[in-house]
C-alpha cells in the first residue's frame, strides 16, 4: 500500500461518504441526513476550525480524521481535537491509522498547538492499540448530558 495524506475537499464527498456511514454504524449512530451535510461543510470549509484529512491508497480513500482546532483556557496556544478516525476495514493493519495520526500531529506542530488529544470507546481494542504507541492515556473521566 503506498498512501498519501491529504487534506479533504468538496469533491472527496462522494468518497468520504460509505467511510463516514461505516464509522457512523461501528458506534451504533445513526445521523439525520442535515447532519451529515452541516458536518461535511464544516469539515472542508477553508477557513474553519474543522478540517478532515483523507488517506488515500492510489486513488481509493481508504481512511479519514476529523479534527477541529480550538483555544484553551489553560494554555495560550490552541490545541487540536482528533474527534473522529477511521480506516476502512479491509485497510486495517496497513498503516494507514498511523499516518494519518502522524498528520494530525504535523498539522498540529505547523499551528502551534500545544496539545493533541483524542478518545475512544475502552472496548475499541484496535484503535487503543495504535493510541497507546502514538499518545499517553491519561485518568480523566468524561462526563455527558
Amino acid at each position: 500500500m503506498t498512501l498519501k495524506i491529504r487534506r479533504l475537499k468538496a469533491s472527496d464527498r462522494s468518497a468520504w461518504e460509505p467511510l463516514w456511514q461505516a464509522y457512523l454504524t461501528f458506534y451504533g449512530v445513526d445521523l439525520a441526513p442535515e447532519v451529515c451535510d452541516v458536518t461535511w461543510c464544516r469539515l472542508v470549509l477553508e477557513k474553519g476550525a474543522m478540517f478532515a484529512l483523507g488517506a488515500y491508497d492510489a486513488d481509493r480513500l481508504v481512511g479519514f480524521a476529523h479534527c477541529l482546532f480550538h483555544p484553551a483556557t489553560w494554555a495560550i496556544a490552541d490545541r487540536l481535537y482528533l474527534e473522529d478516525l477511521f480506516v476502512a476495514a479491509d485497510a486495517r493493519g496497513l498503516g494507514a491509522g498511523r499516518a494519518l495520526m502522524d498528520a494530525v500531529f504535523a498539522a498540529a506542530e505547523a499551528q502551534n498547538a500545544d496539545k493533541v488529544y483524542w478518545q475512544t470507546e475502552a472496548s475499541n481494542r484496535r484503535a487503543r492499540a495504535l493510541y497507546d504507541q502514538v499518545g499517553k492515556l491519561t485518568a480523566y473521566v468524561r462526563y455527558e448530558r
